[in-house]
């Protein structure tokens, strides 16, 4: 029998057949229960504990028939365990930040060895005579994650370690303590001797300008088989999970500049090549972001390398004329010295070598700083925004929201550093055709946006102005302001008075308030604006129409931002852009809301929210009211979004019931059932009661209430939404225990108000229940808070689907009022005591003649006095015009709801 075989002999035949603790490992290896047990939330034991007994297992030492202690055997069993342990240190993507927190030194020694070994990388073999270049990339990135170890560990090593307090003395804890300390040691005296090679071999990995792979768990699987079943896989550019050059090398510069700091204790020249990787680190983290799945730097140490590199290497001119153009800005943003991060844009505009989004993150930091009050910065975010549009102007993209809204109040400042930047940005004897089009075209653009013909001669005077446009061109521009405002007299002179520009435009600001009204362009709602605008500035333009409604939810976040015109800008085009999906006009909407997006992408994360959820629920209206009325499935992205937004917790955002109302109809109208009932996030029910409750509870609900509705005895039906969904008429009414219907309604209200009491259409519910039960003062109770929740307490009109003919009791609240109701209620017995207080409420002049006729027939004379005085208010009398009489019922109407309530509540 081979040495494998027995070996798997006796594995098997000491195996339980329930695992004990102490070999929980050799359950998983046999039972090749890792990946399962990887997958759990918080596995027990954690990857890094397995990491170590593996390798444990794996090396312990054997012992021959004489008793002599042997080195581990290489068999199929040691194999299998050092295997798992790599397939563990590849679930945790090789993070060394984690490995090193949680392995020792040994240990995390061995495992990399391991890696080097099935990475195919020769025992003995100097890794700085390798050429990573020509390596397999899996093969390159172990060598370099055993390098990044190798230096990290020596840096570790230097610091300081606070010694833990011993327990009580155990001899074999002791020894085990101090082999270990031995043993660490003597690998640290290894790594030391080779840490100039480790340094070779990493400043080699920077100049690679190829993605790497790093072993996964399934790239290890096939190593470990047969190697003619490998069929070359693992050796491909594609096999592994792959490591951006980018981040790789941000991690390796890292790495660099630590061992570099270290060493310029020993040695001050050093310190120059930690100031280097450290800015080159910076300059990395900007262009990947914060996205990355292999870069984990902790940028706060980061920062401290970087201050302590500038304290003991100052700068010099000599020195910064070397940094890159990322570090010259990122000096210059710690020093306060923006002048010269301006300049540095400018030249930039020339060579194009910052990328764009590192530029928009500078002004994003500007931005920030200024609106937390550093007003100073208000001129320095429009000069680096300026800086930026050009930059995106000569490479074809379009002008930006933000340089827009920096633009709105031109200064002769302002235009003077447009052009100082647009003539500095190009070069005219190298610059192409297409990019001297395209800053030709932005300078006309901007002529024409402008109302001050002082400003418009700066431009179209300008040395580059003229270069790029010929007289042609000039003369068309000149034809266009002409159409556009027919009373200015445009000539090519300089205009020598501000006296003589004419006063204003060619329309007045009613004219434009209603094109502003009729217009759903937003390009031209936001020209309109402009020029309204300039008009005057005590005017708040979002108020033109009583049509333009945003929801109460909304309406405090966008009110509240603090300039005028993007106020009224946001504002409006979120009020037409909802009116337009109202009315099903779905296109012109979303041309409205994604210009809002635009908008508000730029200075509230929070209004950005808003808007892609109104977004989404404008898709899900276009999807029904388009294919999905012909039973098309919508697409597969639409159904993501709507699950991300009901799993969304992002807190402080408004939220809209009726979206979140829609996703879950939307879901149940597609058989997404398994998703509301099994795969909703534990978290979701209890954060999200649109998922669990409303519409299969109401749903539910409304079956119930359409069975107790069919009754024939039923006199007063109960309401409850989405009851037309069901049949009008049951064939088997003998079959329905109407009993168990009444209880079982009952108690679906009872719970559904348990979880929502504010919901008005189950308090109506609840409320017709007890009326027509005959419970006439607990129903009372119900329908005044129905009335009360969705009113603000009677301060707003009650909805009319609140307050229906079906459900009113209180007659004169009816749109034709129930007179014999009425009557028939007041010559109840029980309806005489303190009636008369409430004859200040009765606005109906039938009504309160009859309470006249009443009194004097029952010899109430009091009571009838009152009655009279009350017919006598001026504001009652039948002569008055309508708006007086509906201004009284409402009056009357708000008093008198609100005094019934606090009886109530």
């Amino acid at each position: 029998m081979s040495a494998e075989a027995a070996d798997r002999e006796a594995a098997t035949s000491s195996r339980p057949c329930t695992p004990p603790q102490t070999c929980w490992f050799e359950f998983l290896l046999e039972e090749s229960l890792l990946e399962k047990h990887l997958r759990k939330p918080c596995p027990d034991p954690a990857p890094v504990q397995l990491i170590v007994q593996f390798l444990e297992q794996a090396s312990k030492p054997s012992v021959n028939e004489q008793n002599q202690v042997q080195p581990p055997p290489d068999n199929k069993r040691n194999r299998i365990l050092k295997l798992l342990a790599l397939k563990v240190a590849a679930h945790l993507k090789w993070d060394l930040d984690i490995l090193e927190k949680s392995l020792s030194v040994p240990v995390l020694n061995m495992l990399l060895n391991e890696l080097l070994c099935i990475s195919k990388v020769p025992p003995g073999t100097k890794h700085v005579d390798m050429d990573l270049a020509t390596l397999p990339p899996t093969t390159a990135m172990a060598v370099l994650l055993y390098n990044r170890w190798a230096i990290r560990t020596i840096v570790q090593s230097s610091f300081p370690v606070k010694q833990a307090k011993p327990g009580p003395p155990q001899l074999s804890v002791m020894n085990q303590m101090q082999q270990e300390k031995e043993l660490t040691e003597n690998i640290l005296k290894v790594l030391k001797e080779q840490a100039a090679d480790s340094i070779l071999v990493l400043e080699a990995a920077l100049k690679l300008n190829k993605d790497l792979y790093v072993h996964t768990m399934r790239t290890l699987d096939l190593l470990a088989m047969e190697p003619g079943m490998v069929n070359g896989e693992t050796e491909s550019s594609a096999a592994g999970l792959k490591v951006k050059t980018e981040e790789m090398q941000c991690q390796v510069c890292y790495d660099l500049g630590a061992a570099y700091f270290q060493q310029g204790s020993t040695n001050s020249a050093v310190y120059e090549n930690a100031r280097e990787k450290f800015f080159r680190t910076k300059e990395l983290i900007a262009e990947i972001g914060s996205l990355s799945l292999h870069c984990t730097i902790d940028e706060k140490r980061l920062a401290g390398y970087c201050q302590a590199c500038d304290v003991l290497v100052p700068s010099s001119d000599s020195t910064s004329q070397q940094l890159t153009p990322y570090s010259q800005v990122h000096i210059c943003l710690r020093s306060g010295n923006y002048q010269e991060v301006i300049q540095i844009f400018i030249e930039d505009n020339l060579t194009l070598s910052l990328p764009v989004q590192f530029r928009q993150s500078v002004l994003r930091e500007l931005f920030k700083k200024a609106q937390q009050g550093n007003e100073a910065l208000d001129e320095i975010c429009f000069k680096v925004c300026a800086c930026n549009t050009v930059r995106d102007i000569l490479e074809g993209r379009t002008i930006s929201v933000q340089f827009n809204q920096l633009f709105l109040r031109p200064n002769k400042e302002k235009i003077d550093f447009l052009l100082e930047v647009c003539s500095r940005s190009v070069n005219l004897e190298k610059a192409s055709e297409s990019l001297k089009g395209n800053m030709a075209a932005f300078l006309k653009n901007v002529c024409l946006g402008l109302e001050d013909l002082q400003y418009v001669f700066m431009i179209s005077s300008h040395e580059l102005f003229i270069t790029l446009l010929k007289d042609e061109e000039r003369k068309l521009l000149v034809d266009q302001m002409r159409k556009r405002s027919p009373r200015v007299n445009l000539c090519i002179k300089p205009v020598t008075s501000f006296y003589d520009i004419p006063a204003s435009a060619s329309v007045n600001i009613g004219q434009l308030e209603h094109q502003l009204i009729l217009s759903v362009d937003p390009w031209r709602i936001r020209q309109i604006l402009i020029e309204l605008h300039g008009m005057t500035s005590e005017r708040q333009f979002w108020t033109v129409s009583n049509k333009w409604e945003v929801p109460s939810v909304y309406s405090g976040v966008i009110l509240g931002i603090k300039d005028n015109l993007t106020r009224d800008l946001v504002y409006i085009l979120m009020a037409k852009g909802l009116h337009c999906s109202t009315v099903k006009d779905f296109s012109h909407a979303k041309q409205l809301f994604a210009a809002c997006l635009e908008l508000v992408t730029e200075f509230s994360p929070k209004l950005r929210q808003v808007m892609l959820n109104e977004m989404l629920l404008l898709d899900i209206h276009t999807h029904e009211a388009g294919t999905g009325q012909a039973g098309e499935r919508p697409p597969s992205d639409l159904i993501s979004r709507v699950r991300g937004y009901l799993e969304m917790r992002l807190p402080d955002i408004p939220l809209r019931q009726v979206i979140a109302e829609e996703c879950v109809a939307f879901m149940l109208n597609w058989r997404e059932n398994e998703y509301l009932t099994l795969q909703v996030p534990a978290f979701l029910l209890q954060s999200n009661p649109y998922v669990k409750e409303p519409l299969v509870l109401t749903i539910i609900l409304s079956l119930f209430v359409k069975l107790h509705n069919v009754r024939e005895d039923i006199v007063n039906d109960i309401t409850a939404e989405h009851i037309s969904i069901w049949p009008s008429s049951i064939p088997n009414l003998q079959s329905v225990d109407f009993e168990a219907v009444a209880i079982t309604v009952k108690e679906l209200v009872r719970y559904t108000l348990s979880i929502n009491p504010n919901n008005h259409s189950w308090l109506i519910i609840q409320a017709d229940i007890y009326f027509a039960t005959n419970q006439y003062s607990a129903a009372l109770h119900y329908y005044l808070q129905a009335g009360a929740v969705c009113s603000d307490f009677f301060n707003k009109a009650v909805p009319p689907d609140v307050y229906t003919d079906q459900v009113a009791i209180l007659c004169q609240f009816l749109r034709e009022i129930d007179y014999k109701t009425a009557f028939k209620s007041l010559q109840e017995q029980n309806s005489h005591d303190a009636m008369d207080s409430y004859y200040d409420y009765i606005w109906d002049v039938t009504i309160l003649e009859y309470l006249t006729y009443l009194h004097h027939k029952r010899g109430e004379t009091d009571k009838r006095q009152i009655a009279i005085k009350a017919i006598g208010q001026t504001e009652l009398n039948a002569s008055n015009p309508e708006e007086v009489l509906q201004l009284a019922a409402q009056r009357r109407k708000k008093k008198f709801l609100q005094a019934m309530a606090k009886l109530y509540f």
